[in-house]
């Protein structure tokens, strides 16, 4: 095996190779945190600025609709930046899940608008849902955990899968199309599960 003659020297190499990887992971980080800030921006425009009307149904769907987008962009996000195989299965799942209720969503949205809602209903749905965004909106702006991309996507997901979940709850407690029963009875099983597997991986790398 061929060694240096000079340690000095192949310490100071060490050390450059360190420092760079370092830096690329560094500016890798602010790049994915920069892309999540512009996605964040965006759905809470989406979300706050959509039109609403006297359709329980409807509401829901036209702001469920960008939350949706905003986890599948996020997701997308994440397997650009990072090379952790069980983190990118979970974005990968988010993706397929939440672009499947999209459409589904799109689907029913016509007929779903067209059932109506007393004014009261109305005004107590459209209160507790404003709670849940801007809760939602709050933890996703000031993540616990924003060190590495991985703990700063969980992070982030986390408040956002249970604001989907608080949001579908929320809708079930009022008079809804049929069709879209079983759609919010979906997010709120797949958006649990996803919120188990991440704890579970925050608390394994929390002890690593």
């Amino acid at each position: 095996m061929t060694q240096t003659s000079d340690p000095d020297a192949f310490c100071a190499g060490q050390n450059s190779d360190l420092q760079q990887a370092v830096s690329r992971k560094l500016s890798d980080l602010n790049e994915y945190l920069s892309i999540c800030r512009l996605i964040l921006r965006n759905m809470i425009h989406s979300m706050t600025e959509t039109a609403l009307n006297e359709s329980i149904s409807h509401n829901f769907i036209v702001q469920m609709i960008p939350q949706q987008l905003a986890a599948v962009e996020m997701s997308r996000n994440l397997l650009t930046y990072s090379h952790d195989d069980p983190l990118r299965a979970v974005a990968s799942g988010i993706i397929s899940e939440q672009t499947k209720s999209i459409a589904d969503m799109e689907k029913i949205l016509p007929a779903c608008g067209l059932l109506l809602n007393p004014p009261a209903h109305l005004c107590l749905y459209q209160i507790r849902m404003n709670q849940i965004m801007e809760e939602m909106f709050a933890q996703m702006t000031f993540p616990e955990y924003q060190s590495d991309i991985n703990t700063a996507f969980m992070s982030e997901m986390i408040p956002h899968h249970e604001g989907a979940v608080r949001m579908s709850e929320t809708a079930l407690r009022y008079h809804i199309c049929p069709e879209l029963e079983p759609i919010l009875k979906e997010i709120i099983i797949s958006r649990q599960r996803g919120i188990r597997q991440m704890r579970r991986s925050l608390e394994n790398l929390s002890n690593t």
